[in-house]
């Protein structure tokens, strides 16, 4: 238990299908929108040529080592030749890609929708003259906001603020938070006095208040800093826990604290920066959750293609430049969402999502009960699952023979080999699937098989 103001918290803390699908179609029936997802010219599978990295990303990572640190490059990409569901690299391996970008590709490579966009010049246009957006917008923004982003804002969120990547939504709207929590603390009064002006430039009281954000680390609420008496404007929850091991947690635990914010004066944040964008079946992933009201605050980023956060009117500042940097977004990634949003609307991908995710799910429960002794904890939603194996050695060993032996791309979440910084610190047991949105059945009957013979044949 870790005390929170007067209130305790408790740690609560398509092609043809190869098989009969879950939906009960005969093998080698398909849907119009199941074929309409699968990319023209994408591989029938996974080839591999060399060990991975081969000879040629090998060289280019040597070359890049000259110039700056390349220690977690695992290979270099041929882009070019990348299509759909599969990442080509540099030697000329095709690999499913169940990682896709760090969760980062919607629609995958190269798809003909998003490629289409380039055709038109204003979209041209868009890219090369780049604005500072906080000062400089084009006549179009506000338009393209409300027909983009807001059409698909969490319910009850009805302000955004744009940002460039998952990091600075977050640290952006800690700001926000900031702001409210502190003016709230004000009272009638918002003008601030010579001292809070004059200390706030040194970063001290009272203009630069010592106020804290809770944040939770595995299955515990902790605070960011040492020191426990610092008021906690806030905290900020994954609705599933994605670097520290896809953790989850019930709908019963965020309603609860959501309720335990709100009585409490503080906002609740929920990081969506890796959910969001449809993975889980939904647009958001805490529409899972029914909670009694939207959160304050919603964070997004990568498949959004640009970073940002929704927010209630109450946070949004009063003051210009409070919230400040110089591009506050990119124009150029909203084109590529729109683009983005029309393919998920038109083929129904947040339901392929869904049906493509019952399958892998069932697959990993499978893998379960026949290897015991390997897997265990299959989790998730939709899409977005992870398994977890004994140890972080065995892991370690099932990624690098899934990746080298039988094509596969994925990345598990280690944190087995900071020393070296390998690999990006997560859970220390797990495999995660980040696929993109046009991951069909298809796709996941060949990753089952690949990983079934990595675990018959795993001593």
């Amino acid at each position: 238990m870790l005390g929170f103001g007067n209130e305790a918290i408790s740690t609560l803390a398509l092609q043809y299908f190869s098989v009969v699908d879950p939906t009960g179609l005969p093998q080698n029936t398909r849907s119009i929108r199941e074929a309409s997802t699968v990319v023209a010219g994408e591989p029938e599978g996974p080839t591999v040529k060399t060990d991975i990295p081969g000879p040629k990303s090998k060289q280019l990572i040597d070359e890049l080592s000259t110039i700056q640190q390349s220690g977690a490059v695992q290979l270099f990409a041929d882009y070019e030749r990348s299509l759909g569901n599969y990442l080509v690299d540099v030697d000329g391996n095709v690999l499913l890609d169940v990682y896709t970008q760090i969760s980062s590709m919607p629609l995958g490579y190269n798809h003909p929708e998003l490629l289409q966009l380039l055709n038109n010049p204003t979209n041209v246009k868009t890219i090369v003259n780049r604005p500072a957006l906080g000062v400089f917008p084009g006549s179009d923004w506000p338009n393209k906001l409300k027909n983009v982003l807001l059409q698909v804002a969490p319910p009850g969120l009805n302000q955004v603020t744009t940002m460039m990547c998952g990091s600075c939504s977050n640290e952006n709207a800690y700001k926000n938070i900031f702001i409210w929590y502190q003016r709230n603390q004000r009272g009638v009064t918002n003008e601030f006095s010579k001292e809070e002006i004059d200390s706030c430039m040194l970063n001290q009281s009272p203009g630069s208040p010592p106020l804290s954000i809770m944040s939770f680390h595995g299955r515990r609420l902790v605070f960011p800093v040492q020191e426990r008496n610092k008021p906690v404007a806030g905290v900020v929850v994954e609705p599933i826990q994605s670097e520290g091991g896809d953790n989850e947690a019930s709908p019963y635990f965020f309603q609860e604290l959501q309720k335990i914010t709100k009585k409490n004066g503080a906002a609740l944040l929920i990081d969506e920066v890796q959910t969001g964008g449809g993975p889980t079946g939904k647009m958001w992933c805490h529409e899972h959750f029914n909670l009694d009201e939207a959160p304050d605050v919603v964070t997004f980023s990568k498949k959004m293609q640009l970073g940002g956060y929704f927010h209630k009117p109450e946070f949004k500042p009063q003051q210009p430049y409070r919230v400040f940097n110089t591009w506050m977004g990119d124009p150029a990634k909203l084109v590529l969402l729109q683009g983005v949003l029309d393919v998920v609307r038109r083929d129904s991908l947040l339901d392929l999502v869904q049906t493509t995710g019952k399958k892998l799910m069932q697959g990993l429960r499978n893998f379960e009960q026949e290897f015991p002794h390997l897997l265990h904890a299959a989790r998730g939603r939709g899409t977005f699952l992870a398994v977890s194996c004994p140890s972080t050695k065995l892991r370690d060993d099932l990624v690098a023979r899934l990746k080298k032996k039988v094509s596969v791309k994925l990345y598990h979440l280690g944190v087995a080999h900071r020393e070296r910084c390998a690999d990006r610190g997560c859970g220390e047991l797990s495999i995660r699937l980040r696929p993109a949105l046009i991951f069909t059945p298809k796709h996941a009957d060949i990753f089952l098989d690949r990983f079934q013979q990595v675990l018959k044949e795993t001593k």
